[in-house]
């Protein structure tokens, strides 16, 4: 009997494409011109496979969409992570705040955040991917939250700040930034806000 290693009518075509190569190729294409602007050719010219590859691997669109959104947050965004992790709140702070400086500037790709790019726009008949987009923005929101409760709970933040009230002005910083990033600040630009920023928060 011939096996099935044997005969590579049963092996089906092997895959002609790295899937992290061809999400990166994606993200820049979400990222350059947001997720309703994004066609179909777009991608699969970007992603260099044809749709019946892209469907195959990915889904529709709407799931390539949050796979890139996935593999953005565990690249792109890791430094949130890493900043999360710092001894205190002012270095939790100060570490999002610049790092996202250097980040949204970055000439490497384009300007601004992912998480706000991919989603403008997006009208009727989108609402799942704008709602998506809402929840991962709410769950970073959440995340900080929760570092700066367990700060005032450490007695590194002071009983009369809200933690919540704190991570929201935060958040608002970093998506102002990313604002300033699209219309050209550059990241020594952003850092001089950030100098400000800090200056002026409770911490």
């Amino acid at each position: 009997m011939q096996s099935d290693k044997a005969n590579p009518a049963k092996m089906g075509r092997p895959r002609t494409f790295r899937e992290d190569e061809a999400l990166d190729a994606a993200m820049r294409v979400f990222w350059e011109k947001g997720y309703e602007g994004t066609s179909l050719d777009d991608l699969t010219g970007a992603m260099k496979i044809n749709r019946s590859s892209l469907y195959s691997t990915f889904g529709d669109k709407e799931a390539l969409f949050r796979r890139v959104m996935k593999q953005y947050s565990a690249g792109s965004l890791s430094f949130m992570s890493e900043a999360l992790n710092l001894k205190t709140a002012r270095a939790v702070v100060e570490a999002l705040l610049r790092m996202s400086a250097k980040f949204l500037g970055d000439p490497g790709h384009p300007p601004g955040c992912l998480s706000i790019q991919g989603g403008l726009a997006c009208g009727s008949g989108n609402e799942e991917v704008q709602q998506a987009m809402v929840d991962w923005r709410k769950a970073g929101l959440v995340q900080l939250q929760k570092r700066l409760q367990r700060a005032r709970a450490e007695g590194d933040l002071k009983k009369n700040v809200d933690p919540k009230d704190l991570a929201r002005l935060i958040m608002i910083i970093m998506n102002g930034l990313g604002v300033q990033a699209v219309n050209g600040a550059t990241p020594a630009e952003m850092n001089r806000a950030v100098d400000l920023a800090l200056q002026s928060l409770p911490l």
